[in-house]
């Protein structure tokens, strides 16, 4: 069993992983301006979604029994891109209520895997210094810190680290 099938056992039939679509997106912004992250925004969604690695824009759909609260669709999603033979991972958010139960792993393994399978030999992403629960998880999934870019984020402004993992074998 796979470290992101262990992880996710629990509620994998309340969550499922799909490609993103244009009717994702309301709610992809309402996560992105919820959770914190650097505002993109409804059109630079949109328009990823009209390039050639769409496929590269994943969301968990809320499932099963949480689907309940028909409020929410879904409880996260995950963007990348591809350039060259690396995958660059620009945002990857979980509702708060979501959080804890595996879901951002799920989707970070499965973008991972899809840029494997696009020809990425690496994955790399920045994030705030001090955001360690998305430093621990990435270091879950084999990331390392490789670098320090100062001052890189506003609002408020703090250094990012850099973190890259090797893809070989994970598609």
């Amino acid at each position: 069993m796979s470290l992101t099938e262990r992880a996710f056992t629990a509620t994998a039939q309340d969550f499922s992983i799909t490609q993103m679509t244009e009717h994702d997106l309301l709610e992809v912004v309402e996560i992105e301006e919820t959770t914190g992250l650097s505002r993109w925004g409804w059109a630079a969604y949109y328009s990823e979604l009209q390039g050639h690695h769409n496929h590269l824009m994943l969301v968990a759909r809320v499932d099963g029994a949480e689907r309940q609260d028909h409020r929410h669709r879904l409880a996260g999603y995950i963007v990348a891109r591809l350039g060259a033979d690396e995958l660059h991972i620009n945002n990857v958010a979980v509702r708060n209520k979501y959080r804890g139960r595996g879901i951002g792993l799920k989707l970070l393994n499965s973008i991972l895997t899809q840029g494997a399978r696009s020809g990425a030999a690496r994955a790399y992403l920045e994030l705030r210094a001090g955001n360690s629960a998305a430093l621990a998880l990435y270091e879950k999934c084999g990331f390392q810190v490789t670098a320090r870019r100062a001052r890189y984020y506003s609002e408020p402004t703090e250094d990012a680290l850099v973190m890259t993992v090797h893809l070989q074998g994970n598609a």
